[in-house]
Formats: C-alpha cells, sequence, structure tokens
C-alpha cells in the first residue's frame, strides 16, 4: 500500500472540495493550539477530521459544525485490561475487564477508545487529559479540556475495526456512512478519484 498519510490527506481533500464544490486545490486549513485542523481563508470548506488504521481510512465531514473521527483496528496479543485500569474511569476499567473472553475485552476498550479519540479531536484539545472522561454509557458527554459537551455516535464498521463520530452540542445528529478503503482512493497510476463516494468512480 502507498504512502497512508498521502492517500488519507488526498481522500480528505477530494471529499471535503466535493462537500463544499469547489476544487480540492481550493482549499486551506488552519492548525489550532493543539493542531486541529479548520477551514481558513476565501475558499473555506466545511469542517473535517481524518483517522486511519490497517486498511482504512475515516473522513468525517460537516458543515457546521466540528467534528471529530476515529477509527482503529482492533489489537491483537495484548491485553487492554492493564491500559483500561491506569488511564480510564475507573467504571470503564471495570468494563473492559469483565469482558467474557480476551477478544471481547478487546473489542470494549477499543470502542471506548475511539469515542475519546473522536471527543478530542472534535473539541480540539489534548486527549491525555480527556483519557478518563467516561463515554461508556452516555452519547452526551463533558469534553474536560476545553470544557464542553459533546455528542458520540458509534458507527457500523467491518469486522475488527471500530469507529466512532464526535460533535459539539448535546443535539443529535444523522450520519451518513459510506465505506471507503485507502485502495478504493487511487487510480492505477497513483492519482485520486474524482468521485469516491455513490455513484462508484469509474476515471481510472
Amino acid at each position: 500500500m502507498r504512502d497512508r498519510f498521502t492517500v488519507a490527506h488526498g481522500a480528505l481533500r477530494h471529499l471535503a472540495g466535493q462537500a463544499a464544490g469547489v476544487a480540492p486545490s481550493e482549499l486551506a486549513w488552519r492548525r489550532g493550539r493543539h493542531g486541529k485542523p479548520t477551514p481558513a481563508g476565501p475558499g473555506a470548506g466545511p469542517h473535517t477530521s481524518l483517522s486511519y488504521s490497517g486498511a482504512l481510512v475515516a473522513v468525517a465531514i460537516s458543515r457546521h459544525r466540528p467534528v471529530g473521527v476515529d477509527i482503529e483496528h482492533l489489537p491483537s496479543g495484548r491485553d487492554p485490561v492493564p491500559l483500561a485500569a491506569r488511564f480510564f474511569h475507573p467504571a470503564e476499567a471495570r468494563h473492559v475487564a469483565a469482558g467474557a473472553d480476551a477478544g471481547e475485552r478487546a473489542r470494549r476498550f477499543t470502542r471506548l477508545w475511539v469515542r475519546k479519540e473522536a471527543l478530542v479531536k472534535a473539541a480540539g484539545g489534548r486527549l491525555w487529559p480527556n483519557l478518563a472522561v467516561a463515554v461508556h454509557a452516555d452519547d452526551v458527554v463533558a469534553c474536560v479540556e476545553p470544557a464542553g459537551a459533546y455528542r458520540l455516535a458509534d458507527l457500523v464498521t467491518p469486522a475488527g475495526y471500530r469507529v466512532a463520530v464526535a460533535l459539539p452540542g448535546d443535539a443529535p445528529y444523522a450520519v451518513e456512512s459510506y465505506p471507503l478503503t485507502l485502495a478504493d482512493v487511487l487510480c492505477s497510476d497513483g492519482s485520486m478519484l474524482e468521485r469516491m463516494i455513490d455513484p462508484p468512480a469509474s476515471r481510472c
């Protein structure tokens, strides 16, 4: 697979350009205090967030509110219970440890992790102060740094992955999901597809 960073960021720019109705080259972002990209300049597009793990990339686009997304491949061969006990809220650590087997413990840990990551990305904060924020039982949670309420949503994902998205505020929102792999966004010559969501691209 070609460099994941380049492919994933190229996919984000193309999809954001489609959403904004402008050429991808016209989009610009600036980085906040902790590195979160936000739309900038005369060609400012929608709010975006990007994550990639394994062979999958997750691109989140929101027209009106900051957004955060995270995708993670389930860990294999590593017991997540000690990590949960060290970093997570005590109730969440117990939830992870109560998994019936190693696979279930990994699924529980990864679901919590992507929710925390999505929260932090939407807020533009740092992960460390927010690891202990409880995200298991409720979809509306309070970010610690910076302070604020955010609504989380779990997305349907291929086996072996977990994905979550977060937006500020407590208002419900709908998520339109389009499965996308890193391979999907490349033509045989290494260029990006002009259309990567329904209907499928056919330029290559």
